[in-house]
């Protein structure tokens, strides 16, 4: 059985968490990072010698890398829905992704560490501020994309790129200060709240 290493309300493992819904994949759970077991544990270390979760063991198969696991699981169930085979498409899909664990990710870092998570190490009101600018520019993008997609990210149809991109805006919508209004982000919101695997893991699933 495929086995999960990290805590749940971590944003990247709940990327593969959701995955697994999707593709209705039963899976096994054990934490660390957070508050739970620190990845410095050799145990972990002989998993991912980064030390980050999420980390997968599936049938011997070990892989770190949020985005990575979950191109991997779509992949290797034939979820050709979620990444197709065909390069071009299955590479815009991949693009977005990569996006998303770059530009998008660094942007509300601070700000979300700094007004939500309270990390005292967080706390430089001009820097949450840049943050916030930075982020609200990144959302802005998004929306920009949803205008013209037809509905997900990459067009029509739910895809792989939706899991990162749609937590990062479940993050957004998460910090408690005034923010710009994107129209095309908020219905996107909307059309994921239909997803049962993004209710458990997005909606609900922590901030």
């Amino acid at each position: 059985m495929l086995r999960i290493h990290g805590y749940a309300q971590s944003i990247n493992v709940r990327k593969v968490l959701w995955t697994c819904a999707e593709l209705a994949l039963p899976y096994e759970r054990e934490d660390w990072a957070g508050p739970f077991r620190s990845t410095a544990d050799p145990t972990f270390r002989s998993l991912n010698p980064v030390g980050m979760v999420p980390v997968i063991d599936d049938d011997g198969t070990i892989l770190w890398e949020s985005n990575t696991i979950v191109r991997y699981l779509t992949a290797s169930r034939n979820r050709h829905d979620l990444l197709p085979d065909d390069p071009a498409p299955r590479a815009r899909i991949e693009m977005w992704m990569d996006w998303q664990a770059s530009d998008f990710n660094n942007s509300w870092r601070v700000a979300f560490q700094g007004l939500v998570r309270h990390n005292p190490d967080h706390q430089d009101a001009g820097a949450i501020e840049r943050s916030m600018v930075t982020f609200a520019g990144m959302v802005g993008i998004v929306d920009e994309q949803l205008a013209i997609s037809g509905g997900y990210i990459c067009g029509s149809q739910f895809s792989a790129a939706d899991i990162a991109i749609g937590l990062s805006v479940h993050r957004w919508r998460s910090i408690p200060v005034p923010k710009p209004r994107f129209d095309h982000v908020d219905r996107y919101y909307e059309r994921l709240c239909e997803r049962a695997g993004f209710r458990q893991h997005g909606r609900d699933g922590g901030p």
